[in-house]
């Protein structure tokens, strides 16, 4: 059975999905955050970038409904929240760092 073309709405929908996926440091805070909630302060410790780039990120995932927050006090707390993006992300992790896929720049295949 031949897969039929998507329309332009949900088109536009899938590609801003996979755009969550187009920036190192946004990949970053995302894996860091498969192990649980974390704060600001701990995800630029983590994945090294300032507190304010993490911010900006995270106001974008939360947009796109793939994290969500829990206050506590003055700390916000992010955590991945859609569990269909969890496991595309994790399968694509796994097929980046399959074995039997190599990755590499130089020699992609």
């Amino acid at each position: 059975m031949p897969l039929q073309i998507l329309d332009e709405h949900t088109a536009a929908h899938v590609a801003e999905l996979f755009r969550a996926f187009s920036d190192t440091s946004r990949v970053m805070i995302l894996s860091a955050l498969l192990d649980g909630e974390k704060n600001v302060q701990a995800l630029a410790g983590l994945v090294g970038v300032s507190e304010s780039a993490v911010s900006h990120h995270m106001r974008g995932l939360r947009q796109m409904r793939i994290a969500a927050t829990r206050r506590d006090g003055k700390e916000i707390y992010y955590r991945l929240e859609d569990q269909h993006v969890i496991a595309l992300f994790k399968q694509g992790i796994e097929h980046v760092c399959s074995e039997e896929r190599p990755f590499n720049r130089r020699n992609p295949k």
